[in-house]
């Protein structure tokens, strides 16, 4: 397998994300498909190295993703955590015992001179997942939130506190210093290369840590396939997540040329849910080409039905 000659490449982060990604790699061979993902998300806890958009998409690909709860490992215990619970320790955020496994041999090897883009494609391997999974850099980003009360690392904004502090702004600590994951460079700078996608991931938190590497939104708008992204709304709301309540809490409306706005002049294309059709004319008028489909993933079969046509999509903007 070839991680740097891909025909695809995603931006990724998030269960939105990974539901589009398993629709993705059902349709396409392995080779031809190469993850972009956020990792600015990522933290240290309890002594280990926590990415939680990579382990979305990589127990997603594998089938080992929970069904119930979007995030985390199927047929998983707690024992863990409730001992931790009962001795006092921090157990705000939930690790099941089946995923601190992979947590400590994630440390174990990082702590060994293995570099994250290393010890994520030996997990993959492990888990029969084909596809390259590439964090966006090696060094560490961390998504700092701005909130009425003060700044919060992204975790203790999202699971500790629910989301429930009015954001103000975000800021990317470490991304001025982190050098883009080479294989991502290699990857979109492929002569086999037909199509980015940005998946249907928050893109204040999801997508825009991996813009403010340095380089890697160069590397999108000079590579010669069409970007092309999935709105993250569908009928002015956010499917799952806190994007909709950021929007507004940011001043900025819940509309689909809103998120052709933010992206600007890195689309090609972006693709509406149908409940937002009527907007198509208004992100037409900002430039990218749009189309429109049935964007609410709540099974395989519109996973699947979302990939192809997000793929089909591309290829008219390619020709």
């Amino acid at each position: 397998m070839s991680a740097t000659a891909p025909r695809v490449v995603a931006l990724t982060g998030g269960v939105g994300g990974a539901k589009l990604g398993l629709g993705l790699a059902r349709r396409l061979p392995a080779e031809d498909l190469a993850f972009v993902v956020n990792t600015g998300d990522d933290f240290e806890h309890l002594g280990l190295t926590i990415c939680p958009d990579l382990d979305t998409l990589l127990y997603t690909l594998a089938g080992e993703a929970d069904p119930e709860r979007g995030w985390g490992r199927r047929d998983e215990s707690w024992r863990f955590l409730e001992t931790l619970a009962a001795l006092g320790g921090e157990h705000w955020f939930s690790l099941g015992d089946r995923d601190l496994a992979l947590h400590v041999t994630r440390t174990q090897a990082l702590a060994a001179g293995r570099t994250l883009t290393e010890v994520t494609a030996a997990l993959a391997s492990r888990l029969g997942v084909g596809p390259a999974l590439l964090p966006m850099s090696d060094d560490p980003v961390r998504t700092m939130v701005a909130t009425a009360g003060g700044e919060l690392a992204f975790q203790h904004y999202f699971v500790r506190e629910r989301c429930a502090p009015a954001v103000t702004g975000f800021r990317f600590d470490g991304a001025d210093r982190a050098r883009a994951n080479p294989a991502v460079l290699a990857a979109l700078a492929s002569p086999r290369l037909e199509a980015i996608v940005l998946c249907p991931s928050n893109p204040f938190v999801s997508i825009d840590p991996i813009l403010a590497v340095p380089g890697l939104r160069a590397a999108l708008e000079t590579a010669a396939a069409p970007v092309v992204a999935v709105s993250p709304l569908v009928g002015g709301l956010a499917v799952k997540g806190p994007t909709a309540k950021m929007m507004e809490e940011l001043a900025v409306p819940r509309t689909a040329p809103a998120v052709a706005a933010h992206y600007g002049a890195l689309l090609d294309g972006l693709v509406l849910d149908t409940r937002d059709e009527a907007e198509a004319e208004a992100v037409r008028a900002l430039g990218p080409a749009v189309t429109v489909t049935r964007t609410l993933m709540e099974s395989l079969e519109d996973r699947l039905a979302l990939a192809d046509a997000v793929l089909a999509f591309a290829d008219t903007l390619r020709e």
